[in-house]
């Protein structure tokens, strides 16, 4: 099952559902706005990507957390700050495969589905 996580009102995470339903791929949309993100699902991306990656540094809500979170950026910190505000999740993430896979590009998602 193919599992595309982020908000509805985010352009990257438009254009990566419009590519899957133009290529006809089964998928779920999982919104952060609508759905909550759990503590399980958040274990689930970090064990599949590290933080490094899976944060959204250039967002407005990472430049709007206090110094003292952005200065310290343990694994303990991010995640209950992610827990409070899933929009510093880079996005889109797709689950595909046991994968995580972050951002949209067209050809990176052609090449995964092709393979798939």
């Amino acid at each position: 099952m193919t599992v595309i996580y982020g908000i509805n009102n985010c352009d990257t995470v438009k254009k990566a559902l419009k590519w899957l339903n133009q290529n006809n791929v089964d998928h779920t949309f999982y919104d952060f706005k609508k759905q909550q993100l759990t503590p399980e699902l958040l274990t689930s991306f970090v064990e599949k990507s590290d933080w490094a990656n899976l944060l959204n540094k250039r967002s407005t809500t990472f430049r709007n957390l206090p110094a003292e979170i952005k200065d310290n950026l343990t694994e303990e910190n991010m995640f209950k700050a992610v827990m409070e505000q899933p929009t510093l999740l880079k996005r889109p993430l797709l689950a595909i495969n046991g994968q995580l896979h972050l951002g949209f590009k067209d050809a990176s998602y052609q090449e995964l589905f092709d393979n798939a």
